[in-house]
């Protein structure tokens, strides 16, 4: 009953932006923290950020990227500003979740955004 849907990935050219939302919907009891992780090409999925009453950002993306969460509407942002082509990679939306008919929460995952940074 729960699902995140990822938006506003695509093709940018280094030094541009692009601004990436996902929305959590369904049968919600309470968000704990959401965030942002990618994955690129033969390597493991990392964290790029995560917000819950505070912001945590990899140390790639610090002073580039900034996480951003809209309580009210269940969504969660990610505006990345100066893109390097290293910042190629399947952004996921991540979230901790409990449902209403659930006692715990549980780690939902979007479907994934594709970024691509042109040199």
């Amino acid at each position: 009953q729960v699902q995140l849907v990822e938006s506003g990935g695509g093709l940018v050219q280094a030094g541009g932006s692009l601004r990436l939302s996902c929305v959590a919907s369904g049968s919600i009891f309470r968000i704990a923290d959401m965030g942002w992780y990618r994955q690129a090409p033969g390597k493991q999925r990392e964290l790029v950020a995560v917000i819950n009453s505070s912001t945590n950002y990899a140390d790639s993306v610090k002073g580039r990227f900034t996480i951003s969460r809209d309580y009210a509407k269940n969504t969660v942002y990610l505006q990345m500003n100066s893109l390097k082509p290293e910042d190629t990679a399947v952004y996921y939306c991540n979230a901790h979740i409990r449902s209403r008919w659930q006692a715990t929460f549980n780690s939902y995952w979007g479907q994934g955004t594709q970024v691509t940074v042109s040199s």
